[in-house]
This record gives C-alpha cells, sequence and structure tokens, in this order.
C-alpha cells in the first residue's frame, strides 16, 4: 500500500510539474495526456491557470482608464466538460456614450493526435455579440475543435472608462491548479475590500504600495482676435498604487449539493467597492461609501422608481369600479394585483427602477418587474393603503456583500394592515399574497418608506404549503394494481405545479405523471383550478401498475405508496458544508386505503411510528390500520422549518433516510 501511494504521488507530482510552462500557447504533451484530475477525479474539467491582471493607465484627456487582462487555459477531460469550451465575455454601458471595449481577443484549442500537438484557431465565426439590455454587451466566444481530452486557452484584453471593479471570482465549478490575481488601483480611488463571508474556501490576498509616475499633455484653446490657436502643455506627476495580488493553487471545486439553495451565495468571491476618491493633496472629493439606509433613500429618490409611485390619473377612473366591492386592505391588494396580470404582462426583464415608466407600462400592456410591481403600489395608495416597495436581490443574483445599488435586481409590495403585513408580486400569473415565485425568496428584502426610512423584512415563507393525496389500491388476479388517485395542493406547492402543467395537453400530462414510476398507464385526468388561484389545486387520474407486486411462493410483497414512495435518499454526502434549504416549509400527506383480495390474508405489516427531527421542526407519521378487508395507511412529512444548519446536516441525513427505508418497508399477504 506504502508503494502504491509513493507511486501515485510521483504520479501528480510529474503531472503537475511538466506544467508549469503557464505562457499562452505554452501547453504541454503532459497536460493533454491527463486522463483525470489529479487532485478531483469526478471533475468534468479542470482550470489548469488563470492569470487576471487588472490596473489604470492614465491617458490624455481621459484620465484614469480600467484595463482588466485576462488569460485563461481549461483542461476538458470528458462530454461533461464541453460547457466550460464557452466564454461569456460581459461588456458595460453607461450614460453619455461610455462603453468598455474587448481588444486582444485570441485562443486556440489543444488536441492531441497521434503523439503530436494539433491547435485550432477561434475565428470569427466563433465569436457571438448581443444585447442583454441597454446596458450590457455579451461577448460569447465558442472554441472550435472541442474534444474529449482538449486543452483550450485564451486571452482578452477589456478596456474600461468606468472605476467600479467587476467581483473577482477565486472558485469555479471545477478545481483550479493555478490562479494568480494582480489588481493595482491609482491612491486617488479607495476601495473597499470584501470577501464572500459565507464562503467555505478563503484566498490569500497581500496587499502592497508601488509608486508609479505618469505624463500628461493638455490642449489649451486661446482665442485669439482673428482665429483660435490650439497650445498644447506637457507634465508628470508621481502617485502611488495600492496593490492586491493573489496566487492561489488546487482551488476546490465548488460542487452543487441537493437543496443548497443558490450555490453562488457560498462561491469564494471578493467585492470592491469603491468608497471615495481623493483629491491630489489625500483629501475627500467624493464620497460613496454608504450604509443600507442611504442606498435605500438614494433608489427611492430616483425619478424612476418613488416618482413613479406618485402617479395616478391614468388609470383612477379604471379601477374604481374594482374597488367598490374591496372590504378590507389586503383583499385591495389581491383584486388590484389580479388586474394588473391581466393588463400588463411581464417582459421577462429584472430590475428595480422602471424601464418604460408605469403610465407608459400601463398603456402598452408591457413592462420590467419595476414597471409592474411599481405600477401595482401606486394603484394601491391611490386607496389609501399602507403599500410599500422592497427591494430585493433574486436568488440567481446572490447576497449583497456591502451597501450598494448593485446589490438588488427586483422588488415586490408590501401591504402592512393592522400590525400585520403580506408581500405581492403582480409579475408572476400564479402568485397569491404571500405566495411568491421561488426567484424572489432570497433571505430578506429592503422595504421603504415613504418617508425615506428602510428596514430588513424576511422573504422566508412562515406558512406552510400542504399536499394531500388519497390513494386508492386494487390488487387484480394477475398481480398487476390498478385504483384512483386524488391530490389537492396549495401555496407555493400549488404554485410550482401550475407554472409546470396548466396549459400543456393531457396527453403530456398523463407523459409526465407516469415518467419514472414504473410500468404505469394513466388515464382519465381530471384537473381542477389551474388558473383559479383562489383553490387548491385538484388532480385526479386512474391508473393501472404491472410492476408494483412480487409474488414469491405463496406471499405477496409490496410497499403501500407503490409509485408514490421517495426512491431514495437525495443527500448523498457524508459531509455537508452549506445548509439544506427547502425553500418554504411544507406537510405532504398520504391516506392509502388498499383491498386485500380474495384468497389471502396478512403476514405482516410495516409497524406504525413518528419520527422527529429536533423537537419536531420536520416529522414523519407513518400509521397503519387492518380494517376487515381494508389496510389503511396515514403517512404524512412535516417540514416546519424550510432551512437546516450544516451543522445538523449528520442527523438529518439521517432522519431522511429513515423515512426512505419506512416507505420501502413491505407489506405481505399469504395465500389462504
Amino acid at each position: 500500500m506504502k508503494q502504491l501511494l509513493t507511486a501515485m504521488l510521483l504520479v501528480a507530482f510529474t503531472l503537475t510539474g511538466n506544467a508549469q510552462n503557464h505562457k499562452f500557447g505554452k501547453v504541454s504533451k503532459e497536460e493533454l495526456e491527463q486522463k483525470q484530475h489529479a487532485i478531483d477525479s469526478t471533475a468534468s474539467a479542470a482550470v489548469l491557470y488563470k492569470n487576471e491582471n487588472i490596473y489604470f493607465e492614465f491617458a490624455d484627456e481621459k484620465g484614469f482608464m480600467q484595463r482588466r487582462e485576462v488569460h485563461e487555459r481549461i483542461k476538458i477531460y470528458d462530454k461533461e466538460g464541453f460547457d466550460y469550451a464557452t466564454e461569456k465575455i460581459f461588456l458595460y454601458r453607461g450614460n453619455g456614450g461610455s462603453i468598455e471595449r474587448l481588444s486582444g481577443l485570441k485562443g486556440y484549442t489543444y488536441n492531441l493526435i497521434d503523439g503530436k500537438i494539433q491547435k485550432d484557431k477561434l475565428k470569427k465565426d466563433g465569436i457571438f455579440e448581443e444585447d442583454a439590455n441597454e446596458f450590457i454587451e455579451i461577448n460569447t466566444i465558442t472554441m472550435p475543435n472541442v474534444k474529449e481530452g482538449c486543452i483550450i486557452e485564451f486571452v482578452y484584453n477589456v478596456t474600461s472608462p468606468f472605476l467600479g471593479i467587476d467581483d473577482i471570482v477565486f472558485q469555479y465549478s471545477i478545481p483550479i491548479d493555478k490562479l494568480d490575481l494582480r489588481i493595482a488601483s491609482p491612491e486617488y480611488y479607495v476601495y473597499n475590500k470584501k470577501v464572500n463571508p459565507r464562503a467555505f474556501y478563503y484566498p490569500d490576498i497581500k496587499s502592497s504600495t508601488e509608486n508609479k509616475s505618469a505624463t500628461y499633455k493638455k490642449t489649451v484653446q486661446n482665442n485669439q482676435a482673428s482665429r483660435s490657436v490650439k497650445n498644447y502643455s506637457s507634465g508628470s506627476f508621481e502617485y502611488k498604487v495600492n496593490v492586491l495580488t493573489a496566487n492561489e493553487t488546487d482551488i476546490p471545486s465548488l460542487k452543487g449539493e441537493a437543496y443548497a439553495g443558490n450555490m453562488d451565495n457560498y462561491r469564494a468571491k471578493m467585492s470592491l467597492e469603491l468608497s471615495a476618491i481623493l483629491n491630489s493633496y489625500g483629501a475627500v472629493e467624493k464620497s460613496f461609501s454608504s450604509n443600507w439606509e442611504n442606498v435605500s433613500k438614494s433608489i427611492y429618490d430616483g425619478s424612476d422608481f418613488g416618482n413613479q409611485l406618485n402617479k395616478s390619473n391614468f388609470f383612477k377612473d379604471d379601477i374604481a369600479t374594482l374597488m367598490a366591492s374591496a372590504t378590507d386592505d389586503f383583499q385591495k391588494g389581491f383584486i388590484l394585483q389580479s388586474y394588473i396580470k391581466s393588463k400588463v404582462k411581464w417582459n421577462g426583464l429584472y430590475g428595480f427602477r422602471t424601464h418604460k415608466g408605469t403610465r407608459k407600462a400601463y398603456k402598452e400592456g408591457e413592462g420590467n418587474v419595476a414597471d409592474i410591481n411599481l405600477l401595482l403600489i401606486a394603484m394601491l395608495r391611490s386607496q389609501g393603503v399602507n403599500a410599500s416597495p422592497v427591494l430585493v436581490s433574486t436568488k440567481d443574483h446572490g447576497v449583497p456583500l456591502f451597501p450598494t445599488r448593485k446589490g438588488f435586481n427586483y422588488v415586490i409590495c408590501m401591504i402592512e394592515s393592522q400590525d400585520s403585513y403580506a408581500l405581492f408580486d403582480a409579475t408572476e400569473m400564479y402568485s397569491m399574497p404571500n405566495v411568491l415565485p421561488q426567484r424572489v425568496l432570497n433571505w430578506q428584502g429592503r422595504v421603504i418608506k415613504d418617508d425615506g426610512t428602510s428596514r430588513w423584512v424576511s422573504l422566508r415563507p412562515t406558512g406552510k404549503a400542504k399536499g394531500s393525496t388519497a390513494l386508492n389500491v386494487k390488487i387484480n388476479d394477475d398481480f398487476s394494481v390498478n385504483g384512483k388517485v386524488r391530490r389537492n395542493i396549495t401555496d407555493h406547492l400549488a404554485m410550482s405545479y401550475r407554472k409546470r402543467n396548466t396549459g400543456i395537453s393531457d396527453d403530456e400530462h398523463r407523459k409526465r405523471l407516469e415518467k419514472n414510476n414504473g410500468d404505469i398507464e394513466v388515464t382519465e385526468i381530471e384537473y381542477q383550478n389551474g388558473t383559479n388561484i383562489t383553490e387548491p389545486v385538484k388532480l385526479s387520474y386512474n391508473y393501472a401498475l404491472k410492476d408494483g407486486i412480487d409474488e414469491i411462493g405463496d406471499n405477496l410483497y409490496f410497499a403501500p405508496m407503490l409509485f408514490m414512495a421517495t426512491k431514495e435518499c437525495p443527500f448523498k454526502l457524508e459531509e455537508r458544508q452549506y445548509p439544506i434549504d427547502f425553500i418554504f416549509p411544507f406537510e405532504d400527506k398520504y391516506m392509502i386505503n388498499i383491498m386485500i383480495p380474495e384468497g389471502y390474508q396478512v403476514e405482516s405489516l410495516p409497524e406504525s411510528g413518528i419520527f422527529e427531527f429536533k423537537d419536531g421542526e420536520s416529522k414523519f407519521t407513518y400509521r397503519v390500520k387492518e380494517n376487515g378487508n381494508f389496510l389503511q395507511f396515514n403517512i404524512a412529512l412535516e417540514i416546519n422549518t424550510s432551512f437546516i444548519n450544516s451543522a445538523d446536516y449528520k442527523v438529518f441525513k439521517e432522519f431522511f433516510e429513515m423515512i426512505v427505508e419506512k416507505q420501502s418497508e413491505q407489506v405481505v399477504l399469504k395465500k389462504v
């Protein structure tokens, strides 16, 4: 064993040792011959090297311009790693024609063919430009001739007139063998550094200073009596540069885990907030340092936000009749939310700032998130309802690390009445008060009052979504099974089901019910309240199952939940770094009625029992009763808190494994 370990270490050392030339284009045969990653054998790809160099150059008439140079080399081990042969480069546009520019883009794909390195160059047909919105242009590069075992490599430069520095990402979904980072900013720009505190990998970032000098040339316009004369002056100046560096090796991949939510919340990354601009004497010329209160107020004061909440003349007459029957503020919220859903279609764009403005969105029948939800707030306020905007960072946007306007990308509505509140989102067709789309359920949002004050409010649902299923089971002479399923679901469970299944054909619905449920045939589907969101979703269908019963000798064996049982525990890891996030609390109940076939009697049944996790935070109930010719099972899973800390993972994993095991326990019927 010791000799084997020594040999493996030697191989790993040889592989990494021969791959130390990180100069662009110097890919080695040893790198191409690698069949799997030396540390993470499950990796479909790995970053062999990444260099990111960010600095500022002084340019005449423009001042300091930001430069970002990127060099990346990626090894692709199998087909699952092909996605890493595509890179997206985001370029930002500002007001007044300011724009970031891409230059120096080149790339190659390397393959080992008959012992020789073959090089394929990235060409223009592999580069695609598109506008994500009015502020962002995306340049997508797709590398040529990508095969299993190949290496891709690319370099590019971005020149930016903006002082904001993009987040620095230290961790990918694949391992990184070596990463070199350097950020050099002039002493006149003060950045606050913040590394993601939720990450489990923490890079070693070093700080230092350097002396630099720059030359300048200024144009001076002299207007003389008969003509205009341009004169030039030049000079130089010295300044200090603040430098951040990181030289990391063997950065582990950020692996997704079941029910972990947005993994980006746990990614190792660093944000740099521009907090101040200093003059040449070191005094603060402009301060950007802020807190969430100031950030919220600055957003509210914008013409594309708070100003939109005071406009009501264009809809006042339209909603007067609607409001005549409303008896309380929450009912007004539901009625107006439903009205806006029918009147203004969401265009799929996020944003806390209006794109068209509430008036134009209302007239044209389409708008972004802010157009729609600020319109809802404006309507409610026109009816005397205490309604306020809530700024949100969606789940795919992550959690902001410091107070900044960029920390939010969404806005919803909150109604407060009689010491309680409800949250509304009129962009989602199937949403209800306090039943928000999952994209919004990202821990907490920032509610802004009309007096400019703000506070955090929880976005996590407290009410339980409920599912209730009645399953009738009849065992036939050929040991096939048939029966009927009736299912009712509410709240977030109902919203998810409606989004997936409302509007599809019965045939497609049948295929979805049959998928991954064994040799089953579903017929006579009845789907009710697909669009009536005030009522639970109701679903019923008949089924015929051919593989639900095992006959061994004179005995019949089967699990009472049949095709509805949870087949395996989703929590596979022995250790877990991240919390479990079910998003919302829920309760799922099953009432199963099994007819004992003629000529058989009960030999054995699973035992009844109640199992709890952490004093009832989660609970599993399993009750069985023999009643004449019928077996009756009442089975229920309650997840009363949707967030399980990683410290409790092992205990919860055991709890969930017990649930899966209990659902697989067999009823045994003996032939009389």
